[in-house]
C-alpha cells in the first residue's frame, strides 16, 4: 500500500463532529475496506472562518479507494496526494489545552 495526505476543509463546526466522523471513519475502514486502507494520523486545522479541518495521513491501495473510503463516510475528500517520503526531524510533541 502507499501513503496519501488527505487535506479536509472546513468540514467540522464542533470537535464533537470530528469525534463522531473520526468514529465512522474507523467503522467503516474496518468493515468496508480491511485490507484496502488503514488511517495512520491527522492533524485538526482551526480554519479562518472558525470551523475545523483535518490533514489526514493515510496508508491506502490507491487514491481511489481514499476517495471511495471518504464517499462511504461522508467526509470531503477536498486534496488526495501521494506522499513522496516522510522527514522527520523530531516526534511530535504534545498539546497543551
Amino acid at each position: 500500500m502507499d501513503m496519501f495526505m488527505i487535506r479536509r476543509r472546513e468540514a467540522w463546526s464542533t470537535p464533537a463532529e470530528l469525534e463522531r466522523a473520526a468514529a465512522r471513519s474507523t467503522a467503516v475502514a474496518s468493515s468496508d475496506f480491511p485490507d484496502s486502507i488503514s488511517w495512520i494520523r491527522s492533524y485538526v486545522i482551526e480554519e479562518a472562518d472558525g470551523g475545523l479541518g483535518t490533514v489526514c495521513i493515510y496508508q491506502a491501495s490507491d487514491p481511489d479507494t481514499v476517495r471511495a473510503h471518504a464517499d462511504r463516510v461522508g467526509m470531503p475528500a477536498d486534496e488526495v496526494l501521494p506522499i513522496a517520503d516522510t522527514v522527520i526531524v523530531r516526534p511530535d510533541p504534545a498539546l497543551t489545552a
